[in-house]
């Protein structure tokens, strides 16, 4: 039973997947995001539906455009696939609250699909750009504020008002990255990636969005690190004016901290074991 409803969520994910890389390859381009049927990119031939059948279209067709041949994006099914797989992760972290209330479970699974969706256009947007459009971070900045008033105690009324901790979290964690693109006057950290923590501390309990800021910072050390080491083997420079966009680890942060239900304790636990393997 529940593995058909994992396998039906994973689905119903890759389909939305596929309507986010609509909006991450039109948005501001003056293209309609709901109108207009998909086409090649270089072509213009208008794919037919067997075509556009998520993931499986890119596999069959060897990610290549049935019509001129040239080489299909790598974007389309990446993007229809991890939205699959977060899809699958949020109904399987709210899974408990169906053996108390179906309401409950419901509104948030609609919720966090939502939250979630916007995350993961603001990060390939960001990949692709390099910047972070005011429209949808907005969009998450509002509706992690008003997800703050949701009563998530069983039992209790449906809204309460939140604790003032809970309020002053996203403000508190945003600041100091906007004091650094203030005073970096942009060079060091884009004022999109400090909208964007204001949500996140609204969006997570203090403890557990802190540990989302942690995490990001030793996730990105560890892929510039990477990096470095791949455009050293290939003779790249790659310097302090390297743009590499932060907006992917923090919603990669983000997900790790929903579905594993970490905070910063837990967080400084792991930490503190893996020192002491070296010891």
């Amino acid at each position: 039973m529940y593995i058909l409803a994992f396998i039906l969520i994973f689905f119903m994910g890759t389909i939305i997947g596929s309507f986010l890389n609509v909006v991450i390859y039109r948005f501001n381009t003056g293209k309609s995001i709901v109108h207009g049927r998909s086409m090649c990119m270089t072509c213009s031939h208008k794919l037919r539906w067997y075509e556009l059948i998520p993931v499986f279209s890119f596999l069959i067709q060897s990610g290549r455009c049935r019509s001129c041949a040239s080489s299909i994006s790598h974007q389309y099914p990446i993007v229809e696939f991890i939205t699959g797989i977060v899809f699958v992760m949020i109904m399987m972290r709210l899974m408990p609250l169906l053996l108390f209330s179906e309401f409950l479970f419901f509104l948030l699974m609609t919720l966090f699909v939502f939250m979630f969706s916007i995350l993961i256009v603001i990060s390939f947007y960001d990949i692709r750009h390099k910047i972070i459009p005011n429209k949808l971070v907005y969009t998450f900045i509002i509706v992690s504020f008003l997800s703050l008033f949701i009563n998530y105690n069983l039992g209790g009324p449906f809204l309460a008002i939140p604790p003032l901790m809970h309020i002053l979290a996203g403000p508190v964690l945003a600041l100091p990255f906007a004091l650094i693109w203030l005073i970096s006057k942009g060079r060091s950290m884009g004022l999109g990636d400090a909208k964007l923590i204001l949500g996140i501390g609204w969006l997570f309990m203090p403890y557990e969005a802190l540990a989302v800021l942690i995490l990001s910072f030793w996730i990105g050390s560890i892929v510039s690190i990477i990096l470095l080491l791949i455009n050293k083997s290939k003779n790249k420079k790659m310097g302090m004016k390297t743009e590499i966009p932060f907006a992917p680890f923090l919603v990669l942060s983000s997900l790790l901290v929903f579905f594993f239900g970490l905070d910063i304790f837990s967080l400084a636990t792991m930490f503190n074991n893996f020192i002491s393997l070296f010891y």
